[in-house]
């Protein structure tokens, strides 16, 4: 038996639109900028968190803010059907930034953001690791041009 697939609401799209802005906003300060009451905020976070739609929260810091980070894209091929687990898993790992769908040869792109190179190595081990991913390629980004 597979359970359905929880497709958020215009609402549950405008709450995960301020989240990305402000990913610290309260309750109240949601509430009173989507017009609704708090518990409504409240129940709607309580389903998308449920439902794993939101897995969480993170910080966004400014792109210079460790000019010593290591930064890289990597491709990845997943094998299979197995797609969605490789993601939930991708999104486990801090140093991962971003995570993309792609056509291609790749499935995936990962922007990587590594504070060390030993970390950078423990994330490439980490994502090759991933029952599911069958190869990947990465590229490290040397200069901002």
């Amino acid at each position: 038996m597979s359970i359905a697939k929880y497709i958020p609401d215009e609402l549950d799209r405008q709450i995960i639109a301020h989240l990305r802005v402000d990913g610290r906003a309260s309750l109240a300060k949601l509430s009173d900028a989507l017009g609704v009451a708090r518990g409504t905020v409240q129940n709607r976070l309580d389903r998308l968190t449920e439902t794993g739609t939101l897995l969480g929260f993170t910080v966004r810091m400014r792109e210079d803010y460790d000019d010593r980070a290591v930064h890289a894209v990597m491709m990845i091929e997943v094998m299979g059907k197995s797609t969605t687990q490789v993601i939930r898993k991708l999104r486990g790992i801090a140093e991962i930034s971003s995570l993309h769908t792609t056509n291609g040869n790749w499935d995936l792109v990962a922007n990587i953001r590594a504070g060390s190179l030993s970390d950078f190595d423990r994330v490439l081990r980490e994502v090759r690791m991933i029952d599911g991913v069958s190869n990947s390629e990465t590229s490290l980004l040397l200069s901002s041009v």
